[in-house]
């Protein structure tokens, strides 16, 4: 007997896949930090300015590709961004120093920007509302499963052959999953050939894109209070996960001294566990919404989860013991991912049509702060002379975050002329995490 895989969760696939290059090419400098700062010469300030000039270039091409997917659909937005990525991640591996290195960097945040708000694009385009909670969740576990297998991939390949050809390995990758998305990908169900007639009609009829809704002007956007309480907790919320893939692995070798080995175990330990953490918020939270609300899942799953994180990472810096510091962090990644998705789970509850746009203005802030951490983090590391005092910093802005999440009201969408006001009551109903 054949077992049929309903299309939408072959498109869930797909976009799992993607969310996994963009942490594996993401946590490849990282990585070989230590190897790349010996070879070219660089101070932790100057390797941070490195990371910073990434998640600059990602925060201000976030929004232009979120309203880019919204306007022509996300499937080209995704064959740009990975062919883009695919080209400077290679060139990362030709870099002679501090200046080509930056550009790179700077050039391949460009090319990455625009990934998650398309994937939510998708969600919203794919999925009836009672599925965007496990859509996301897996959306989320791809970032998970990359930066799990990249230390499995990327330090033997950098042991056997030098850093430089993990870069060139990754962006062949990138190449081969374009081809994939250009012949088999379409943007709506309905362009999809092989796709059952039931399939479609389940999803056109119960999903969150409406063809009655219109796009939202920029001046709504910038006067929603609850649109700014969401970017600003994405902003603190940051902090955290850029510390964890572009600063973790330098961290565990310089601050605390750990071989090459022993960081390859807790990094691919860390992102394992946070796969878990993932499907427990996904889980938590489509629960609550179904025994509380709406207003109370969200907030309940984002608080904790933001807040047992910073809780955690203060207790790695204060410890002095490396095995607990290291478990310590892998709990904090742990809650991280147990909160962080329904962040987008958001997006989708006040954006609707424009999903793309709001999650790019919610991710734009958040990779401002993953900037701000990579600056900060090497500038104290270096005037202080250790990298446990950094940590205190990015502990602090996590618990900013968590309080942040009660300014957040996924009830009250954003709602653009012509729109029609959904009634609380239909949002409560709705199983999404």
């Amino acid at each position: 007997m054949t077992i049929s895989v309903p299309y939408r969760y072959r498109v869930l696939a797909l976009l799992c896949s993607l969310t996994t290059l963009t942490y594996l090419d993401r946590i490849c400098i990282s990585l070989v930090g230590v190897k790349i700062k010996a070879e070219l010469g660089l101070s932790n300030e100057q390797f941070g300015w490195v990371l910073g000039s990434f998640a600059l270039a990602y925060a201000l091409f976030e929004i232009p590709s979120g309203i880019l997917g919204d306007r022509i659909g996300p499937r080209a937005v995704f064959i740009r961004i990975v062919l883009w990525w695919s080209l400077f991640t290679a060139l990362t591996g030709a870099v002679t120093g501090l200046v080509t290195l930056m550009a790179a960097r700077f050039l391949f945040g460009i090319g990455e920007s625009g990934t998650y708000p398309n994937c939510i694009i998708v969600i919203s385009r794919w999925f009836p509302k009672n599925e965007t909670g496990r859509s996301l969740t897996w959306v989320g576990i791809g970032s998970q499963i990359g930066s799990a297998i990249a230390p499995l991939i990327v330090i033997p390949i950098a042991a056997w052959y030098g850093w430089r050809m993990s870069f060139y390995v990754n962006a062949t990758i990138g190449l081969i999953w374009v081809l994939i998305c250009f012949v088999w990908f379409r943007n709506f169900p309905s362009e999809m050939r092989n796709i059952s007639p039931e399939e479609r009609e389940l999803i056109e009829t119960n999903r969150r894109f409406s063809s009655n809704e219109h796009h939202i002007h920029w001046k709504l956007i910038l006067r929603n209070r609850n649109l700014w309480a969401l970017m600003l907790m994405y902003f603190c919320c940051q902090w955290a996960n850029y510390f964890f893939v572009a600063w973790m692995a330098v961290y565990l070798q310089e601050g605390r001294h750990f071989s090459e080995n022993e960081m390859k175990a807790v990094t691919f330990t860390l992102f394992i566990v946070g796969i878990a953490g993932f499907f427990a918020g996904g889980f938590v939270a489509d629960w609550l919404v179904k025994r509380k609300n709406l207003r109370f899942a969200r907030r309940f799953v984002g608080m904790s989860g933001l807040g047992m994180c910073g809780l955690m990472i203060f207790l790695a810096a204060f410890v002095s013991e490396n095995n607990v510091a290291a478990f310590c962090l892998i709990a904090a990644n742990a809650f991280f991912s147990f909160g962080v998705m329904v962040s987008y789970a958001v997006c989708t509850d006040i954006g609707r049509n424009n999903a793309g746009t709001v999650t790019g203005a919610m991710n734009f802030f958040g990779q401002m702060g993953a900037f701000f951490l990579a600056i900060i983090f090497g500038k104290i590391a270096d005037v202080t002379h250790n990298f446990n005092y950094p940590l205190f910093v990015v502990a602090f802005v996590m618990i900013t975050g968590c309080l942040l999440w009660l300014g957040i009201d996924p009830e009250k969408q954003l709602v653009s002329p012509g729109a029609q006001h959904s009634s609380s009551s239909e949002a409560n109903s709705e199983l999404s995490g």
